[in-house]
């Protein structure tokens, strides 16, 4: 399964990246999980099985979905408590049954 979080600059979400890294480890999972900025979010997002807004860009939300939507790939934001805690487990899960 391959995940995109995708934030203002890609940066404040890659604390984020490596919990859900060792989410995905400890459950057995074979995952490759990236932040990345918004701005190359059209270049990359084809790439990706599903996609997970950063909380402060939720704004870009409808727009991610109709660019992700041509390839049948599903965006949500991220639960913006487990955003704050940084629960990259509870994360994890939401994309997990996002693809379900």
């Amino acid at each position: 399964m391959k995940i995109l979080l995708t934030c203002n600059a890609g940066m404040s979400t890659s604390l984020m990246v490596e919990k859900m890294k060792e989410a995905a480890e400890t459950k057995g999972l074979e995952a490759f999980i990236k932040a990345e900025a918004v701005d190359v979010f059209e270049d990359v997002v084809e790439d990706y099985d599903v996609v997970l807004l950063g909380p402060q860009i939720r704004y870009k939300e409808n727009e991610f979905k109709k660019i992700a939507g041509e390839y049948g790939i599903p965006v949500a934001v991220i639960d913006s408590a487990a955003y704050g805690l940084v629960n990259g487990a509870k994360v994890l899960e939401q994309a997990l049954e996002m693809v379900k």
